[in-house]
């Protein structure tokens, strides 16, 4: 599929939606200093172009905390034996289906994986580690770094400057 061409008008879009992805259309045409249907119809079509994957919510771990526990959060670096392609996407599928994993990345140079991951303590990370790590031969090496403060969290892409 071949992306659409973004205008002026669909990067303010984007930047408003990646900012708060709950404005009412009422509202992100104000923005975008466009009527509400053509508003609509743009959001439909960088929906279906791909440009929006999905709208989720992002929790406060800080606020969650007091009723379930602030839980670990690592950076896992992982290395393979094997790089071969089918290797690299069987390691990619298995861990995709772990809600605990919130973020792959296939890197270079260095280890072959960087994962986000979070457990609701050891006990948990360890299960998840002999899970995702222990049980597969192909797997060489795992370095675990565990987050002690999160001082930034954001999923927002940059975009050229809207004015």
């Amino acid at each position: 599929m071949t992306p659409p061409s973004l205008d002026t008008t669909d990067l303010l879009l984007l930047n408003q939606l990646q900012t708060d992805a709950s404005l009412s259309n009422q509202v992100l045409a104000e923005r975008a200093h466009i009527s509400p249907p053509t508003c609509l119809r743009r959001v439909k079509r960088l929906k279906d172009a791909g440009l929006i994957e999905r709208e989720i919510a992002v929790l406060s771990t800080d606020t969650l905390a007091s009723s379930i526990g602030h839980g670990l959060t690592a950076v896992v670096e992982i290395s393979l034996d094997r790089q071969d392609q089918s290797a690299l996407e069987a390691f990619e599928k298995r861990v995709a289906g772990e809600d605990a994993v919130q973020q792959c990345y296939r890197v270079s140079p260095g280890p072959d994986f960087c994962l986000v991951v979070h457990a609701a303590d050891m006990p948990d990370y360890l299960a998840l580690t002999q899970r995702l790590f222990t049980a597969d031969a192909n797997v060489r090496n795992v370095k675990s770094f565990f987050s002690i403060k999160r001082s930034k969290f954001g999923a927002k892409v940059p975009l050229p400057v809207v004015l």
